[in-house]
């Protein structure tokens, strides 16, 4: 009898544990197109797509897409990633019309994907209009997060208005908001300081992303909201520095 009732509990503990979700695998990767640095005019969504592949990540937020772009084959990137990386969920955020078509970010997504954002950054100086991204994607947890992607300018007021407006926009929510993206900026600039009064960001001592080789420099990130008491781990920087021009980060977070 007593064997039975430790079976049965164990039994009902792992049916529990099959309708959540207990941790997050998340990968935030600027593609620069598709681009090789080291093959100028050669586009190679195939690397791009077996890095996200071999990564295993869940969700994916993706920087400098193109879409319908001559420099890129007139190709839908967004779309074609999703196809060759079996992510049955995506989004394409516009930052700038380029030619006939487009130029920005996207999310690629395992779980399904309720609801989406798109919202242009704020521009004091005069530069390249940039946005952001957000995903209301539901787990198979039924467990509702927010996923937000973006590709900060390259100027700097321009950075700290732009990760003010991304406080603001977050600051009165509970659920859980995972922020990822080329943020141009170190750890210890304004705007990143901006964003940890809302966020708290993964880091590993000299977890340089760019260039991609020898990389000396963190600007990408991958960051929570701090209401949302999650924890990471296995933050990791791929060293994969042929597909693109910033080596792709890979963080796990734990869902409590």
């Amino acid at each position: 009898m007593k064997k039975q009732l430790i079976l049965f509990l164990f039994l009902l503990l792992m049916a529990f544990d099959s309708q959540g979700q207990s941790t997050l695998k998340i990968l935030s990767y600027n593609i620069h197109h598709a681009n090789p640095p080291s093959k100028a005019n050669v586009i190679d969504l195939n690397a791009i797509a077996a890095v996200i592949k071999n990564s295993n990540a869940d969700i994916v937020g993706l920087q400098e897409v193109d879409i319908n772009v001559s420099r890129s084959e007139h190709t839908d990137q967004a779309k074609k990633l999703a196809e060759l990386t079996g992510m049955k969920y995506y989004f394409f955020s516009k930052g700038i019309d380029l030619e006939k078509g487009e130029y920005g970010t996207a999310i690629l997504s395992k779980y399904p994907i309720e609801n989406t954002e798109h919202h242009y950054l704020p521009m004091p100086v005069k530069s390249e209009m940039r946005s952001l991204g957000i995903a209301k994607i539901k787990l198979p947890s039924k467990k509702i997060i927010y996923f937000a992607n973006t590709h900060l300018d390259l100027k700097n007021e321009n950075r700290i208005a732009q990760t003010q407006f991304i406080v603001d926009h977050f600051k009165n929510t509970k659920d859980l908001v995972i922020l990822v993206g080329d943020l141009n900026a170190q750890p210890d600039s304004q705007p990143i300081k901006t964003l940890e009064g809302l966020f708290k960001r993964s880091s590993i001592p000299n977890g340089f992303t760019i260039p991609e080789v020898n990389p000396n420099r963190e600007i990408d990130f991958i960051m929570v909201n701090k209401r949302s008491n999650v924890q990471f781990g296995n933050h990791t920087v791929i060293d994969e520095p042929y597909a693109s021009d910033h080596l792709p980060l890979y963080v796990e977070i734990s869902l409590k």
